[in-house]
């Protein structure tokens, strides 16, 4: 079979291709159109808000891709409620920041409090933000609203029509380059999931091991590869950044996913989320 990828705006997949690896390893594969990372629909509701994200993409099928990424606590829930199954023998961290304009009088974390942060519903973005701020605020101090994908959050941010939002992988860089500063860290892992019917383990340790190829690549040239993040820069804002500049963002860990954080991830979503149903156990909804 033909492997679909559909890519999350980060260096791995297009250094494996520009070096040959995914041929190399013997996958037949073709990338989907990368899109805002796998969300297409913007709408903004009545309030100004754009409430579609991760969980609502899985739910309608990925724009048909076998193998897709999204922050881990959507892959989590999404392959414990039967949406796919989990790859559980790599995830990925990701850079990420509650950011604001330089001229913010928002100097530290609990600053934020009351404070509507910028954030992508149901993403990895709005998970993030929460994680990050349970540990600087009362809850009631928490206030987020939903700015959709990350270059339509971008825009929200670089435009002032939120007083912070949270950024990450390319769009971090982006606003990082117009002076804007970073509040709180709020880094956080990614994880893979396979939504074909027909996709193998063989053929995601195909993926994996060129992956794996690119990520030497990357830690050891950096620079040799940072142009790549051109493709991730909105064009309206090509001309106005050096990528020169700009970090390596998301990174590949091949570590396993174990049941203990498949467990404890489940634990702090259902916390957060309580209406969510029951999941499936570990075993089935990992891919094996």
């Amino acid at each position: 079979m033909t492997l679909k990828i559909l890519p999350h705006g980060r260096l791995q997949e297009w250094v494996a291709e520009e070096r040959g690896y995914f041929t190399a390893e013997g996958l037949e594969y073709t990338f989907l159109p990368e899109g805002d990372y796998g969300i297409h629909a913007t709408r903004r509701e009545g309030g100004g808000e754009i409430k579609t994200g991760a969980f609502e993409t899985f739910g309608a099928g990925r724009d048909g891709a076998d193998v897709s990424c999204a922050c881990h606590w959507a892959t989590n829930v999404a392959a414990s409620g039967g949406a796919g199954h989990l790859v559980t023998s790599a995830y990925s961290v990701a850079p990420c920041a509650i950011m604001v304009p330089p001229e913010s009088s928002i100097r530290r974390p609990e600053d934020l409090a009351g404070v509507p942060v910028g954030v992508g519903y149901h993403s990895g973005s709005h998970f993030a933000t929460l994680q990050a701020l349970e540990a600087v605020l009362d809850p009631g101090q928490v206030s987020l609203t939903f700015q959709g994908p990350p270059n339509e959050r971008l825009d929200a941010l670089l435009e002032r029509q939120v007083p912070a939002g949270t950024m990450w992988g390319v769009p971090l860089y982006v606003a990082e380059a117009f002076g804007f500063r970073k509040v709180l860290d709020a880094t956080f892992m990614i994880g893979f999931l396979v939504t074909g019917s027909d996709v193998t383990q063989a053929d995601v340790v195909r993926y994996l091991a060129a992956l794996r190829r690119a990520q030497m690549d990357i830690d050891l040239h950096p620079e040799s590869f940072k142009q790549h993040h051109l493709r991730a820069v909105p064009e309206k804002y090509r001309h106005q950044v050096d990528v020169r500049t700009f970090g390596t963002g998301e990174r590949i860990v091949f570590l396993p996913y174990t049941r203990e954080v498949f467990a404890a991830t489940q634990a702090w979503t259902r916390r957060v989320f309580p209406a969510l149903p029951e999941p499936a156990p570990y075993d089935e909804a990992a891919l094996t």
